[in-house]
């Protein structure tokens, strides 16, 4: 069950350079939350909330393994920041 409220929650934007599938099916199998967009520049960029050590896995997943058809050659995580509860629900693609 995902805690909703407390001080272990993060979240982090992300962009990732390469190509890159699963991130859904991944986020979710964390119980993560949150948003991915894919830029005109050839990147996805997005944003994952949820507990601190499930966001730290899915930051290894984004930055070295992705899904088999993944080929990721870099990530970048910014605005990393402790939040009081989850400020998305689901994940979503947004256009």
């Amino acid at each position: 069950m995902l805690c909703v409220s407390g001080s272990n929650l993060v979240s982090v934007d992300f962009e990732i350079f390469g190509h890159v599938q699963g991130l859904y099916k991944e986020g979710l199998r964390l119980g993560l939350v949150g948003w991915v967009k894919n830029t005109y520049k050839g990147t996805v960029v997005g944003q994952v909330q949820g507990p601190a050590n499930m966001v730290e896995e899915m930051k290894v997943w984004l930055s070295k393994e992705g899904s088999p058809t993944s080929r990721i050659t870099r990530a970048s995580f910014t605005n990393q920041r402790t939040i009081d509860k989850l400020e998305l629900s689901g994940f979503k693609t947004r256009f």
